[in-house]
């Protein structure tokens, strides 16, 4: 008895099944030992304020110096958070040979290994950030080796693989779906894209308030009715939405490149103003008692169970810190130090309201700040919520993003992920009869 042959087209199909899968389980996987070795980096600097606390005066400025020059000239593509570059991967318009190299897996080797190195140095840097090009440079490296349809492969893995890389790093499967649709494809009409987010949420919030999930920052009951009490989600969405835009604004400002001498200085000594970021970077951690190196995971951590003894200055030094490592020029992300900030912010705003939950502001603070940094209101909120385990917040914590959102918009007009994309992105050269124009863009190629 003969069985009939399965069809060539059903074979093609499974292939790209199992190799979406096993990329899936790939980039989760990568994710985990990232983190892991994250952790291990940063408990290498932290035995080495131990033996002296001014020890970094050293280590930090030449580290940062090594990692620049190492970035510029082997892994040229890696440096910052790696969500620019894979924004920049999903431009329609973008060529092929640009997207293989945002998105190389020798780009993404050396992003793990330089960030590691910056996080042995007590740079200000998250994990979260580089797994998202981690996790997109996984998904379109496996894609083209089972030859997906060119349309799965300039968009559907890499999206897929950057939402992976959110949901493993911060264990939020949720927000991971959130931020691909909001923060990395916004070709989708606003108001359509949230009508469909927030029937996603709903369902989401329902399904996790049922199963339970493991949470980054564990979990916090806090919680706040409404009434008088949400004076506190006004003016937390307010301050953190200016700070977020002033920061942004300021990094954005930094990557144009600075005018005048100062400028012109950078521009040509990018290892020694590494070195000087370095030197800046210990001050402000010596300032704030040694509490600003790393992610900033612990220090959000304990503000949020109640337990810390950060300096009321924790939350500002933290700011300052993170664009200090951000416009160093390293590989590194701000997500996981953005949302320390925030919490950081959030309690020194809790003395102001001393109705409210202690612990209900800074979660306020730290979705507000976020939501400033990234003017992604939808993603800010969804991911704080994961990470705290606790939907009782959602609703204050949705209006203190998107107030948020539309105050750093007044400082900051642009996204800052996509506004630094554009670093990556090719433009043809202008018609030669412009010289100026021409002239500019010869000086942005040849940075």
């Amino acid at each position: 008895m003969k069985f009939p042959l399965p069809e060539p087209g059903l074979i093609l199909d499974w292939k790209r099944r199992l190799v979406f899968w096993s990329g899936a389980v790939t980039v989760g996987l990568a994710a985990i030992l990232f983190a892991i070795a994250a952790e291990w980096a940063n408990s290498v600097f932290h035995k080495m304020l131990v033996i002296s606390p001014f020890l970094p005066l050293l280590v930090t400025p030449l580290g940062l110096a090594l990692i620049v020059y190492i970035t510029r000239k082997y892994f040229p593509g890696s440096q910052g958070s790696g969500i620019p570059q894979v924004i920049a991967s999903l431009d329609p318009k973008e060529s092929s040979k640009v997207r293989e190299q945002v998105l190389s897996l020798r780009v993404t080797v050396g992003k793990i290994l330089l960030t590691i190195i910056g996080l042995m140095c007590g740079t200000a840097v998250g994990r979260e950030g580089p797994t998202v090009q981690i996790g997109a440079s996984i998904m379109h490296k496996l894609g083209s080796l089972a030859r997906f349809p060119k349309h799965d492969l300039e968009k559907g893995l890499i999206l897929a693989g950057a939402a992976a890389g959110v949901a493993a790093a911060f264990n939020t499967p949720l927000a991971g779906i959130v931020f691909a649709i909001e923060e990395m494809s916004r070709s989708f009409e606003e108001h359509n894209s949230t009508t469909i987010l927030m029937t996603v949420l709903i369902a989401g919030i329902a399904s996790l308030a049922v199963l339970g999930n493991y949470s980054y920052f564990g979990h916090t009951s806090e919680s706040m009715g409404f009434g008088k009490e949400w004076y506190v989600v006004i003016f937390c969405g307010i301050v953190g939405g200016l700070l977020g835009g002033i920061f942004s604004r300021t990094l954005i400002e930094f990557n144009k490149g600075l005018r005048g001498r100062v400028g012109d200085w950078i521009h040509d000594n990018p290892v020694a103003f590494a070195a000087v970021c370095g030197l800046l970077l210990v001050l402000v951690g010596l300032a704030s008692g040694n509490n600003t190196y790393g992610s900033g995971y612990i220090e959000a951590k304990t503000l949020v169970d109640g337990n810390s003894t950060l300096p009321e200055s924790y939350g500002i030094l933290k700011l300052i810190a993170t664009a200090i490592s951000y416009v160093s020029g390293i590989p590194g992300g701000i997500m996981a130090p953005t949302l320390s900030a925030g919490a950081g912010i959030g309690s020194n705003i809790a003395p102001l309201f001393s109705s409210v939950p202690v612990g209900a502001t800074i979660i306020l603070g730290m979705v507000a700040y976020f939501a400033g940094v990234t003017q992604a209101p939808i993603t800010a909120f969804v991911i704080v919520m994961e990470m705290i385990d606790n939907h009782e917040m959602v609703l204050p914590l949705m209006a203190a993003a998107f107030i948020a959102k539309a105050c750093s918009r007044l400082i900051c007009p642009t996204p800052i992920f996509h506004t630094m994309s554009e670093n990556f992105i090719y433009r043809p050269p202008p018609p030669k009869k412009d010289v100026g124009t021409q002239t500019a863009y010869i000086q942005r190629e040849s940075d």
